[in-house]
């Protein structure tokens, strides 16, 4: 299937990679060129795979999703004020796309694990509504030993968060030792894991998403990503 062509300075401005104005400038530059060496200008009709930028192809086009290592301290928001952001550790023209690239739900700061971003909207809301019950893994580690009943509470569906009107969905919860636990959601409440444990007169010290859905880290180390096929979602 022929893929649609657009205008040159529409395409680039909507990846990140430069304003509609600087796309002549680039062109003369010769950082902006035609995989087949032809003559470009701001508003001439490309497809995606026809443009390269410094030589290299172009990013993914609207549809990317990215799956990030997020490290502890940084913070799931694009406001600059709050912190060091998990936007940071992308390439900086990827915080100029448009659509813009959003988290599929959040992780706290102090949170780390598996993040999945992305741009595709109609994406974004499939993986957060609730009705999709999107299994999530949670390793957590406890300030104080595990009573033992936490696993029926949990798996129960019966366990009230404060100011909450509805009770949490059954959860399952694995013993690693005392103070170590993994317990797997299908809900993605406000610090759901940590309220979960608080219920139950604990407190979590670190926790860590290790699974989202089918995906897993692999060898991703802290503040590494990797672009995935969203059809394996």
């Amino acid at each position: 299937m022929k893929s649609s062509k657009v205008r040159l300075d529409k395409l680039l401005s909507s990846l990140g990679y430069c304003s509609r104005k600087e796309v002549a400038s680039f062109i003369r530059e010769g950082i902006i060129t035609h995989t087949l060496n032809l003559p470009l200008k701001n508003d001439t009709k490309v497809s995606h795979n026809e443009i390269l930028f410094d030589s290299e192809p172009l990013d993914p086009p609207m549809g990317m999703v990215i799956l990030m290592h997020k490290p502890v301290g940084y913070v799931c928001s694009h406001d600059d004020g709050e912190g060091r952001l998990v936007y940071d550790l992308l390439p900086e023209r990827w915080r100029l796309r448009d659509p813009k690239i959003s988290t599929v739900g959040r992780l706290d700061k102090d949170t780390s694990g598996l993040l999945l971003l992305t741009d595709d909207g109609a994406l974004l809301h499939r993986l957060t509504s609730p009705k999709h019950k999107v299994p999530k893994v949670y390793e957590a580690t406890l300030d104080r030993a595990l009573k033992g009943d936490e696993a029926e509470i949990f798996a129960s569906g019966t366990l009230m968060l404060g100011g909450e009107k509805t009770p949490c969905l059954p959860a399952k919860l694995e013993v690693i030792d005392p103070t170590h636990a993994r317990l797997e959601i299908v809900e993605g409440r406000y610090h759901q894991v940590r309220r979960m444990f608080a219920a139950v007169g604990n407190h979590v010290v670190a926790l860590h998403r290790s699974t989202f859905g089918t995906l897993e880290l692999g060898d991703l180390k802290a503040g590494e990503y990797r672009l995935i096929d969203k059809e394996s979602l």
